[in-house]
């Protein structure tokens, strides 16, 4: 797959623009804690951050479907960029907290899509190939990867630099590696035609979220967005109480090093059930997990505990993005990726002020009870409405088809070579 021609040219700067993903919402929480000294009032700039990347998301890949992904991208690196200097700027001044959720605003909008924007380079490059799918697991252990790195440099560029050091790192790779990204225009996926990239005919439209199966993975990602927003800010309340701060970095990359292991082993192992069964198994190991965090105040158990969180969360996410495939035509594909993204970041930017506020009431354990309520919320909808994530369960699809968007209709198969169940 990897000697594919070209893709190492989209791959590489395209690992150091995904990157802000990661790094954004941490680099907000410690330096805003830093400079107001509450959990809850740094939460809550990071989670209007989120909202509004989780509302943009969507946009910017039809956009991309629409425009091209390099007229996205240039001017979004360069608004995020300086966005992100405004937001540190406010913070070091002091400034009231509704200016610092202005500059939240702006700088959560402009985080460049690059996951699914590498996605769908791929899907161009390897159209009909037997190697899609493992681009698929490949594409899903480099964002597991992300939160390895992403969150490690932020924490330990705040606690060892400055407290800024993690946003300002954050605002230079998304600058730099988003121009380098969107400067491999040979790459790109063809522009479609209006109609083709919002999955119209006529005068109609139809969103990728007009699929029933795509809201259900909605929900469950809000979910796993939670355990992200609620174990950043949980384990940052849990080093402070404990007065070691530098240990935050290593117990999150515990947690983000199982993910990407279990994103690793997603890949290599042949896997007998279809992805919705590993998705229901690995949600409920999830859930199961995360329910005893909060019960824990050693170091050597929440780091435990964080690995085997980790080690559910990256089925569950791989399994999600291979249902794409079986339930949402090609034309819609990068618009529904982008909404399971922007799931994530929204779950993310409701738990970090929630948990942020039970931090601040309350200490460092009921943040923790954060991702046990998101989980088990999203876990109950995933089982409830399973059947709507089976072939034919996602009828909005099939009409999109019978429009001519959808791969079948141009006399290609692009069925998943992987059975749902």
């Amino acid at each position: 797959m990897l000697r594919t021609p070209g893709v190492w040219t989209f791959l590489l700067p395209g690992f150091a623009a995904r990157q802000p993903f990661a790094m954004l919402t941490i680099g907000i929480i410690l330096l805003v804690q830093h400079t107001t000294g509450s959990y809850g009032s740094a939460g809550a700039v990071a989670a209007a951050a989120g909202v509004s990347m989780a509302l943009f998301a969507p946009q910017s890949g039809r956009l991309a479907d629409r425009f091209g992904q390099r007229a996205v991208l240039l001017p979004g690196v360069v608004v995020h960029a300086a966005s992100v200097s405004v937001l540190i700027a406010l913070a070091l001044a002091d400034a009231p907290l509704w200016a610092l959720f202005t500059a939240a605003v702006p700088t959560g909008a402009s985080v460049p899509q690059i996951g699914p924007m590498v996605r769908a380079r791929w899907a161009a490059k390897l159209d009909g190939s037997p190697l899609m799918p493992t681009a698929a697991a490949f594409e899903s252990v480099t964002d597991e990867f992300t939160f390895v790195v992403g969150p490690v440099l932020a924490t330990a560029l705040c606690t060892g630099v400055h407290p800024a050091a993690g946003l300002i790192a954050e605002g230079i790779l998304t600058l730099v590696g988003g121009l380098l990204f969107a400067a491999q225009h040979r790459t790109q996926p063809p522009v479609l035609r209006h109609g083709e990239a919002t999955g119209t005919t006529g005068g109609g439209r139809a969103s990728a979220l007009s699929v029933p199966g795509v809201r259900v993975l909605v929900v469950a990602f809000l979910g796993i967005g939670s355990v992200f927003g609620g174990m950043q800010v949980s384990l940052t309340a849990f080093t402070e109480e404990i007065g070691n701060p530098g240990v935050n970095g290593v117990l999150y990359g515990i947690f983000a090093a199982g993910n990407m292991l279990a994103g690793i082993a997603c890949g290599v192992v042949a896997a007998k059930n279809g992805p919705l069964r590993r998705m229901v198994i690995g949600y409920v190991g999830l859930a199961l997990s995360v329910s005893v965090l909060w019960s824990l105040h050693s170091v050597i158990l929440l780091g435990a505990f964080g690995l085997l969180v980790g080690l559910c969360i990256a089925p569950a996410l791989i399994s999600g993005y291979t249902l794409v495939e079986s339930l949402v035509p090609a034309s819609a594909r990068t618009e529904a990726f982008t909404w399971l993204t922007a799931a994530v970041a929204l779950g993310q930017a409701v738990a970090v002020t929630s948990a942020g506020q039970l931090a601040d009431a309350h200490g460092a354990s009921a943040g923790f009870l954060v991702p046990l309520v998101g989980t088990v919320l999203a876990l109950a909808t995933l089982l409830a409405l399973r059947t709507r994530l089976m072939p034919g369960g996602g009828r909005t699809a099939g009409r999109i088809a019978a429009r001519g968007t959808a791969p079948e209709a141009s006399g290609e198969d692009h069925r998943s070579p992987v059975p749902v169940d």
